[in-house]
Parts: C-alpha cells; sequence; structure tokens
C-alpha cells in the first residue's frame, strides 16, 4: 500500500543472468542455463498450502480506496466484479485492506471488524462472496499496529488471529510490515505462516515487508508471494521502477510462491492508457500478482479492455511458471521475454522513451533455436500477424508496448 513509512530496506542486486533457454525441450522441462542461486530456489522447501500455483488472480481496495471502505462498497465490487466477467476471467479475491477493524481488540483479545462500517462482520461479507463463487481476503500487520494505525497488528496473536480468520472462512492474508519491533522479518513472518497452516482452512498467505530483507530468497517456504519492492503509486516513473526492481528476482519465482511488484494501478487515472497496457503486459509476463487496484464499478471501456485482455492473462497464469525477465536494453528500447509451457515465448518490446522508435527481438535473445520459424500472435490486436523466423521487430510507440507469443512451427 501506498504510505511514506513503507520501507525500502537494501536489496542485494543479483550480478548473474540466465539464458531463458538453449531449446524448446529446455522449455517444456523449465531447465536452466545457470545452475547457480537461481536454480538452487527450486530445492528449497516451499509451502505446502496447495495454493498459488499460478500468480493470484482479484482485487484489492487500498489503491483506490484507502482506509474509505464499508461492507456495502466491498459487496458491489463482488458484484462488479461478477457482471463485468473479470470474475469468469480469474478475478477471484476480493481483499480487504487496512482500517476494516476496530482501533482495539475485544475483552477475549480478538480482531473484531468496524461497527460502523462492517456491521454484520467479516463472516457474513464472506458468506456473500462466498456465494458468488469468490473469495474474502484480509489485511494485518506483522507488528503492533497496522500502516494506518487505526487497528492492531498481530504481532505476538499470531495463533489466535489465523484462527479468527480461518473461523471466518476468510481465503487470503495480505500481511503487512508496519510498527514492528525490529527483530527480523524472517523472525515475524515465520509465526503467521506456521500459525495459518494450523488454522484449519487454507488461506493464501501474502507477504507485503516491501523486499526489505530480500524475500525472495527466504519466503518461499513462508508464503505463496512476497514483495520484492517499496510501495507502486499511480505514476509512470513508480511503475517502471517496480518492474525494475522485481525483475531482479526473476529466477526465484515459480509455482507456489511470486514475486509480487505490488498491486495494479490500472484504472485509477494517472498514466495514459498506453503506460497502463504496458504496465499490465509487464506484470503479466513476470507473473505477477494480477490484483486489480481500481474501482471495478466505474470502470472506463479503456480500462475494462486491458483488465480482460484473456490472452495477456494466459501468459500470466501459464503453468510453467518460469517469471519473464528484461533480456535486452538499447537505451529506452527494451525486450522482456519468458518461455511458456508448451516451447512458446512471450516477448514485450517495451518503449520506456520519449518518442516513437523500432525495436528488435532476436531469436538469440529470448531463447529460441536461431533457425525456428515461428508464427506470431499480437496479444493486444488478437491476431496471428506472420509467421518469422530469426528475429521480430516493431515500431512503439512512446511509452507503449507490443506483446507477442511466439509458437514455433
Amino acid at each position: 500500500m501506498a504510505r511514506s513509512w513503507a520501507g525500502k530496506g537494501g536489496a542485494m542486486v543479483l550480478s548473474f543472468f540466465f539464458l531463458l533457454l538453449v531449446s524448446t525441450a529446455v522449455m517444456a522441462g523449465r531447465v536452466m542455463k545457470d545452475a547457480g542461486p537461481a536454480a538452487e530456489t527450486y530445492k528449497r522447501k516451499m509451502l505446502e498450502n496447495g495454493l498459488g500455483r499460478t500468480p493470484q488472480m482479484g482485487w484489492n481496495s487500498w489503491n483506490h480506496f484507502g482506509c474509505n471502505i464499508d461492507e456495502k462498497m466491498i459487496k458491489e465490487t463482488a458484484d462488479a466484479l461478477e457482471s463485468t466477467g473479470l470474475a469468469k476471467l480469474g478475478y477471484q479475491y476480493v481483499n480487504l485492506d487496512d482500517c476494516w477493524a476496530e482501533s482495539s481488540r475485544d475483552s477475549q483479545g480478538n480482531l473484531a471488524a468496524k461497527s460502523s462500517t462492517f456491521p454484520s462482520g467479516i463472516k457474513a461479507l464472506a458468506d456473500y462472496v462466498h456465494a458468488k463463487g469468490l473469495k474474502l481476503g484480509i489485511y494485518s500487520d506483522a507488528g503492533f499496529y497496522t500502516c494506518s494505525k487505526q487497528m492492531p497488528g498481530s504481532l505476538g496473536h499470531e495463533d489466535q488471529d489465523a484462527k479468527t480468520f480461518a473461523s471466518w472462512e476468510v481465503d487470503y492474508l495480505k500481511y503487512d510490515n508496519c510498527y514492528n519491533d525490529g527483530s527480523s522479518p524472517q523472525d515475524r513472518y515465520n509465526p503467521m505462516s506456521k500459525a495459518l497452516l494450523n488454522s484449519g482452512r487454507t488461506i493464501f498467505f501474502s507477504l507485503c515487508e516491501w523486499g526489505q530483507a530480500d524475500p525472495a530468497t527466504w519466503a518461499r517456504g513462508v508464503g505463496n508471494s512476497w514483495r520484492t519492492t517499496g510501495d507502486i503509486q499511480d505514476k509512470w516513473d513508480s511503475m517502471t521502477a517496480r518492474a525494475d526492481e522485481n525483475n531482479k528476482w526473476a529466477g526465484y519465482a515459480g509455482p507456489g510462491g511470486w514475486n509480487d511488484p505490488d498491486m495494479l494501478e490500472v484504472g485509477n487515472g494517472g498514466m495514459t492508457t498506453d503506460e497502463y497496457r504496458s504496465h499490465f503486459s509487464i506484470w503479466a509476463l513476470a507473473k505477477a500478482p494480477l490484483l486489480i487496484g481500481c474501482d471495478v464499478r466505474a470502470m472506463s471501456d479503456e480500462t475494462k479492455e486491458i483488465l480482460s485482455n484473456d490472452e495477456v492473462i494466459a501468459v500470466n497464469q501459464d503453468t510453467l511458471g518460469v517469471q519473464g525477465k528484461k533480456v535486452k536494453g538499447d537505451g529506452s528500447a527494451e525486450v522482456w521475454a519468458g518461455p511458456l509451457k508448451g516451447g512458446g515465448v512471450a516477448v514485450v518490446l517495451w518503449n520506456r522513451g520519449s518518442s516513437q522508435t523500432s525495436i528488435t527481438a532476436n531469436w538469440s535473445d529470448i531463447g529460441l533455436d536461431p533457425s525456428a520459424v515461428v508464427d506470431v500472435r499480437d496479444v493486444w490486436a488478437h491476431s496471428t500477424i506472420w509467421s518469422v523466423g530469426g528475429s521480430i521487430t516493431a515500431t512503439v510507440d512512446t511509452h507503449a508496448c507490443k506483446m507477442y507469443v511466439l509458437t514455433p512451427k
């Protein structure tokens, strides 16, 4: 969430870059060229709660509403996810962020829904959301207070709060990092992970510690996703910076646990349609969580078109689960790419500069055999445009992108 006190602890810059693939067989088998730290990650324990086999999709209240949330708005959001068709595309989590609870615990020490804004309680809200085939998410903090300081955190109350969430039939927990005791995030996030596993309910665990202690290197055994960056803002420079920070940890993501460069800003008004399309394309390619951050009850046609692009979503939800990354940069002209199940490759030609430019991706850049001939699918135009060999070139407008799925013939 976008807060000035969200820490930006120094992130270790990985000096290694590995080839995405050396052949179609390598892509299908998810074998990495470099057997270094990234490959070693896959040998580490993964959180075995059965969730997060692909990146999570849904909606979160913070980016657009902040603390101005209530049960009526949440129900209307669930209704809108259903009526717009977004739910059928995979946006399943309806996630409350900060400010849903009373400022103090009840007489038994339990968290309690804020009576003025959630008078029916969280269990009733979960029932409403579940009746639509959706899932309810909630928010807490690995500190004494949440980031708004308007409700208690869960530090020292992990087992109690996990059981409370389970009793309400909550499906997802976003766990922030404010007002903590100064101990390591590992020491504070592990207890909640264990508490959720022992709660009697399967709950997706999203670590929001802002990339402060390089969670990509340890969080696969703790949660289903982990923030790799500070908080996003609805601005071009903020979005691109989050993409770059997240890119450094590409080798650590995979089924069951994902790098998280923060929630989507698409539709909140701070960027152009081309910039939002770039935002959505890079998040999809990077296997980032796709958590809508706008008011889905009042989306523009352009916003709905971006968020509803089933071909872009399919890249994000590809079951091979390899995070795409930047593979080539020539000034502001960049090539991002990643392998897909079945031997395909997703490619984004991204123009981060202030003028139109031509961008080329050579097969050697993206892990294809130099002699391969591929069908090129433009996933924004929804058309298969040509079969080519060796490279692909496109003219790209300022702050815009072209996104393709290449399928070897």
